[in-house]
Formats: structure tokens, sequence, C-alpha cells
């Protein structure tokens, strides 16, 4: 198989050496092409720091993350940037939309931004968002539309591009639970249908049941790793509750 993904003896310290925080501790995995993987654990497991360091956010201490055998651990700042644009897709919390732009032109913002030929533009929008179930809100701006369909406009914009990866930061964090329950059945769609491969950071067990394989966090290591393989989504959400008990994040689990 193909690893889009590989983290190779990441580290990460804040602070200077007299009062230094380490908050990830020598953590090595990989992705490979059309998984849908899962990266949970309590506040402070350095879920959301690995995210930051694998979508160029933020910069490792030490070790290698290579993105389809690019080491981004040794690109200069516009490369990076140049990287990100062309390799990367986003999903965030909370949308990130511009109220100005109609939803056809939020996602067509991502190409335009590529140089994308602006004959091909319309197109690619429209079959995107006919894919993801939104093209009748295209001409709309993001105020008159509702959670979910930003949501969705969002997973549009984070795929027109045809990323390697796509990064999800807690995204049904800011929904209800039947607009969550939408965004995260179009992800299964994005991974099943479109071969998206997802990396997503989430501390609910009812979202972290929608992936193939979960990584679990604790003290900046990884704990455990657990897959779906032919289980249900009802046994699988089970089992991540179990490992959660065993975290002591059983608090976070429950919606």
């Amino acid at each position: 198989m193909n690893k889009i993904l590989k983290a190779e003896h990441i580290q990460k310290y804040y602070g200077n050496e007299g009062n230094l925080t380490k908050a990830l501790d020598d953590v090595s995995f990989s992705v490979e092409h059309g998984e849908f993987v899962g990266i949970m654990g309590a506040s402070g497991s350095g879920k959301t720091t690995l995210l930051n360091c694998i979508s160029t956010i933020d910069t490792v201490s030490a070790g290698h993350i290579l993105v389809d055998g690019t080491d981004i651990t040794e690109l200069g700042a516009k490369k990076i940037a140049r990287f990100r644009r062309e390799n990367l897709g986003f999903v965030f919390q909370d949308f990130n939309l511009l109220d100005t732009l109609t939803i056809s032109e939020n996602i067509a913002l991502a190409l335009t931004i590529n140089k994308t030929p602006a004959n091909e533009i319309d197109g690619r929008v429209q079959s995107m968002a006919q894919k993801l179930n939104i093209a009748e809100i295209l001409d709309k701006y993001p105020y008159q539309v509702s959670g979910g369909q930003k949501q969705r406009c969002a997973c549009a914009r984070a795929i027109i591009n045809d990323p390697k990866l796509i990064l999800a930061d807690e995204p049904t964090g800011a929904l209800d639970s039947h607009s969550a329950q939408m965004l995260l059945s179009t992800m299964q769609g994005m991974n099943e249908q479109l071969g998206s491969t997802i990396l997503m950071v989430t501390h609910d067990a009812f979202s972290a049941s929608y992936t193939n394989r979960i990584l679990f966090l604790r003290d900046g290591k990884i704990f455990m790793e657990i897959r779906k393989g032919n289980d249900s989504r009802k046994v699988f959400f089970e089992k991540i509750l179990d490992v959660l008990t065993m975290l002591g994040g059983c608090q976070d689990a429950v919606r």
C-alpha cells in the first residue's frame, strides 16, 4: 500500500530548559492511501499538537514527517506554504468560511489560489457540490444556510483540489447531533467513494466510530491503536468507549 503519511519519532517541546513541557514524546505511525484515521486522547494528550505539526502550522522539535514522500520538516517557509496549498485539505470546527462570498465562491477560493484555469472552476465546483448534496445552496451566503450545510461547504473546499491528505480538527465540535451525523456521513462518503485520506482529531467516541482506525494518545505518546475491521459501527463505538474508560477519559466520550 501507498503510505501517504509517515511520522517518525516525533518530539515536540514547549518552553525553555528551566520549564520544559514535552507535548509529543517519540510518536511514530503511518497512514496509508484511502484510510480514515482518528486521533483521540484527553485534553493535553498531544492530539492537537500532533495535527498542527502534520499540517505545518507548527514545527517539530525532533523527528520527521513525510507526506507522500516529501519530508515537510525539511522545507523552508516558502515551500511549506506552497506544499500546504497543493497537498493538504483542512476541515475546521468553526468552518472558516468568508461571509462576503457565496457558498460557490467559498468552495472556488481554493482553486483560484492554486491558479486553476478560470474555465474549469465552475464545473469542478458544481461537480463537488453535487457529490456533497449542497448544489441547491451554491448561490447563497454562509449566513443563509444551516451549520451542517456550512460544514459540508467546508468539506467541499477541503477536497476540491484533490489533496493527498485531509486534516480535520474536531469537525463536529460546533454542530448539533443531527448536523454532526450528516457531516460524519459526508466524510465517510468522501473516504469510501472519493478515496480521500482523512486524519481526524476528536474527543468524541461517536465521531470516532466513523473512522477505520484510531490512535489513542496519552501524555504525548501513542497509548493504543484499534481497528474497525469487520465490526459494525455500534460494536466499534463500544470498543472506543472501553479504551476511553481505560484512559480515564470516559466523561469526554458521551455526547
